[in-house]
């Protein structure tokens, strides 16, 4: 029961005050912590490589996980459990992020209604393709299948792991999805960061067809759903986008990569409208789906509990 109500307090810190400032985020500071290695991996030939970034991702994920499940255990000894509740919410609220994700989509149309340059430039600080050479709906398009893919990421992921292992799987999945995030791409970093790629695709394939499930609506055939989510290269991000491009009868698409719902028109400032109301209603769906799952789980272990001989 603790879980459940941890989870609902971090929810409701995500909605009130979206994320903290860059100096306060534990994430950022992940990030520069382990900023030092990349270039430490990428002097190596690729077999080293490939090695030396599986034990690199090891090391920082487990520690991660180390650290997340000593301050879960030392929470778990205090004698208040609201004070416990509340403090693990403060620990449990960077790992997930919905506010900041919603409001960073929307400022994007909003730029975009003021001139095409600023609608590229705000669309840029969400996504790494060049933005230069986008009109107005592939800028649409980019906001939305980030929103239909970071809801997963973002949103769903850190949630499905917290109800399996508490704080260390939700910080364990943050940790590596910020490593595939710095580490995780083909080209120069091909093999230091081929293991950072593929764990975040595993830890990522269960929530990724479950926030797919929650962005589906009667009448989206799951034949044509699964066909279209193979479109794209990454074997988790295709379904989240392509539910939303299906729910919503647009086409989305990479220049030269993939093109989902080809046959859709392009995204409106209306799709963006929908995207969003579409997109809050999934998470706030994960979120109670969350809270149920954890209050079953409290009630069977305490009926076990109950029953076992003394």
């Amino acid at each position: 029961m603790l879980a459940a109500i941890t989870l609902l307090l971090a929810a409701a810190l995500d909605r009130a005050f979206g994320e903290p400032r860059n100096a306060w985020h534990p994430v950022a500071w992940f990030g520069r912590a382990v900023q030092p290695l990349g270039p430490l991996l990428l002097r190596l030939p690729p077999r080293a490589a490939l090695l030396a970034g599986g034990v690199a991702w090891a090391l920082v994920v487990g520690s991660v996980a180390a650290l997340a499940w000593a301050l879960q255990q030392a929470l778990d000894q205090l004698a208040a459990p609201w004070l416990a509740a509340m403090v693990a919410a403060l620990l449990l609220k960077p790992a997930m992020s919905f506010r900041m994700l919603h409001d960073e989509v929307a400022a994007v149309e909003a730029a975009l209604q003021q001139s095409l340059d600023a609608g590229r430039a705000r669309v840029a600080l969400l996504c790494s393709r060049d933005v230069s050479t986008l009109d107005a709906q592939a800028v649409r398009e980019t906001a939305i299948e980030t929103l239909a893919e970071n809801l997963n990421d973002a949103w769903v992921a850190p949630l499905f792991w917290f109800v399996v292992l508490g704080l260390p799987g939700a910080w364990a999945f943050r940790a590596a999805n910020t490593l595939d995030a710095m580490w995780g791409y083909r080209g120069r970093w091909e093999w230091a960061g081929k293991v950072a790629a593929r764990a975040d695709d595993v830890l990522a394939w269960v929530p990724a067809r479950i926030t797919a499930a929650l962005l589906w609506r009667p009448g989206l055939a799951l034949r044509h759903l699964a066909l279209q989510a193979r479109q794209t290269p990454s074997p988790n991000g295709g379904w989240p986008m392509a539910t939303m491009a299906l729910r919503l009868g647009i086409s989305l698409g990479k220049p030269g990569v993939y093109r989902l719902n080809a046959a859709a028109p392009a995204p409106s400032a209306r799709a963006v409208t929908q995207a969003l109301v579409a997109a809050r209603h999934a998470a706030a769906a994960a979120c109670a789906i969350a809270i149920a799952a954890m209050v079953a789980i409290a009630a069977i272990a305490a009926t076990a509990a109950s029953g076992a001989p003394a």
